[in-house]
């Protein structure tokens, strides 16, 4: 048996990957990367490297085997059609009779656009008969903290969110639950709505950067199409600028607030603050 994660040198792979190592021997996990290379520190800690592409699905034949536990982490190609990519994964898993496969998707209260391929691998996963377990994360810090950059030069947060709030949380704290379910037992055909302990809205954002970084940081809440102007200019695609500003919608009408407790849960642990976020993003 083996724990299978996929995208596994990726932003939230690399933390599950991390985190399995603390909790089960190396060559029990396997690591699906797309490039060899950039999994090198896992392989010479004992971790099983298996190259594999969602674009070419026979790379994933013979990829799984009875008992595997998997974790099918959801593409980040908008545009190459992501439902089809995770059925190669489904289809695969079902072949081999995984034990489970666990699916980072989206909550279940999201209706922006974002979420329309997270639900269409949803129907395909849970009616495929494999025992699965939906992980609906929600938003990531990261999301912000790692765009500090025009922020602090503009002294700025600009967001189409309006009073909305957001129950984000670390990827670590995401990789936590999923590590939890990966190793544990009782999860199959389960769905756990993921978030972070505390939601919090841009004003309150803008107000916590002003007191880490000692500047007047304000909140320019702005219309969705300003928005998409904004992110194109800044040298977004125009879809996926779209695409957040739909997200941003979302966040004002509540649909990021997730108060189900499930990721505290899951990890055993309260979710990151995002104030200590920020303080890691601006030392770093």
């Amino acid at each position: 048996m083996s724990i299978v994660v996929t995208g596994a040198t990726g932003k939230l792979g690399r933390h599950v990957v991390e985190q399995l190592l603390e909790k089960v021997p190396a060559e029990q996990i396997t690591a699906v990367v797309r490039d060899e290379a950039k999994a090198a520190d896992f392989a010479a800690r004992g971790v099983r490297l298996a190259v594999a592409d969602y674009n070419a699905p026979e790379t994933f034949d013979g990829l799984f085997a009875a008992g595997d536990k998997v974790l099918l982490i959801s593409g980040n190609e908008f545009d190459k059609g992501r439902p089809a990519q995770h059925q190669v994964v489904i289809d695969r898993a079902k072949a081999a009779g995984v034990a489970l496969l666990a699916y980072t998707s989206a909550p279940g209260t999201l209706s922006a656009a974002l979420a329309d391929d997270h639900r269409a691998t949803e129907a395909a996963l849970t009616s495929s008969g494999v025992p699965y377990a939906l992980l609906r994360n929600g938003w990531y810090h990261e999301n912000y903290t790692e765009q500090l950059a025009p922020v602090l030069e503009h002294n700025a947060v600009v967001a189409a969110a309006g009073e909305g709030r957001v129950s984000s949380a670390s990827r670590a704290d995401y990789a936590a639950a999923a590590v939890a379910v990966l190793t544990g037992e009782g999860h199959e055909n389960k769905t756990y709505e993921l978030g972070g302990d505390e939601a919090w809205s841009f004003a309150e954002y803008a107000a916590e950067l002003s007191r880490q970084t000692g500047k007047e940081i304000v909140y320019n809440a702005v219309p969705g199409e300003a928005l998409i102007g904004i992110l194109t200019g800044a040298g977004l695609p125009e879809p996926f600028a779209a695409i957040l500003a739909g997200v941003d919608a979302s966040i004002e009408k509540g649909e990021l607030v997730v108060d189900s407790g499930d990721l505290a849960r899951l990890a055993g642990r309260p979710t990151t603050p995002l104030a200590e976020a920020v303080t890691a993003a601006l030392k770093g």
